[in-house]
């Protein structure tokens, strides 16, 4: 199985702290970091994903020039999120059409968009890989319209993306509900092992990447989804970004 996955990454940094007392110097809490985790993130998570769930796949990966760091500040006890601090996105690379590419989307059975809209990828860069993908998924946080997502196999939306999107045709989008499960075709598929959610931090990638390479083997939509639902339960009863086992 040949894999391409298309989008920014990042590194995801977790800081978790200790928090004791008030700083006197503003009414804000002081954090005493005591442990960091780092790991890919955005589309840098989804091929982690497909790494964890196929690991036999070949997989390919186009981003972008340019690093870009989301640091969290974490209360350890808690979980509680302060601060996120971003950095490097105004370095962020255009996308290059070069001859390489054509070939590796004419090669690709599978090719995933992660589009996390920070200037890598513009409309038409999405509307000319789902013209020549054969099976493909995007997944984007940008405004979208007809003309970008007609042609894409499938359109993953969380439901607050959706709500930003209403004039879609929705004949290819399925809605991630959360715990609830996943729309599609206005039919419900539910999660039928919700697990406690501790962060949602990286769940939409997992359900994206769970989904495709299922439905790549099965050709069920419904299947797939159902599956994903399960791989994406367990990433966030889990802290941080994590892949399934």
């Amino acid at each position: 199985m040949k894999v391409l996955v298309i989008g920014e990454t990042c590194v995801d940094k977790f800081i978790y702290c200790d928090i004791k007392r008030l700083s006197p110097e503003a009414p804000v809490p002081v954090l005493n970091p005591i442990k960091t985790t780092i790991n890919a993130g955005m589309a840098g998570n989804t091929v982690a994903n497909i790494k964890a769930l196929a690991p036999n796949a070949n997989v390919w990966h186009l981003m972008q020039d340019g690093d870009v760091t989301k640091t969290r500040y974490v209360e350890d006890k808690s979980n509680h999120m302060f601060i996120r601090v971003d950095e490097g996105e105004e370095k962020i690379s255009k996308f290059k059409w070069t001859p390489l590419v054509d070939v590796m989307l004419g090669e690709a059975d599978i090719v995933i968009v992660s589009d996390y809209d920070k200037g890598f990828l513009s409309n038409g860069d999405l509307k000319e890989i789902a013209r020549k993908s054969k099976l493909s998924i995007l997944d984007s946080k940008r405004k979208l319209n007809n003309d970008i997502t007609k042609n894409f196999t499938f359109v993953k939306l969380n439901e607050s993306e959706f709500k930003n999107n209403p004039d879609l045709i929705t004949d290819n989008i399925i809605i991630t509900l959360g715990a609830k499960g996943a729309l599609y075709q206005n039919n419900l598929i539910p999660q039928t092992n919700p697990k406690q959610t501790i962060d949602v931090s990286g769940a939409g990638d997992t359900f994206t990447a769970a989904f495709i390479l299922d439905y790549y083997s099965c050709l069920n939509v419904v299947e797939a989804i159902d599956y994903a639902n399960q791989i994406a339960s367990q990433v966030v009863s889990k802290r941080g970004v994590v892949t399934p086992i």
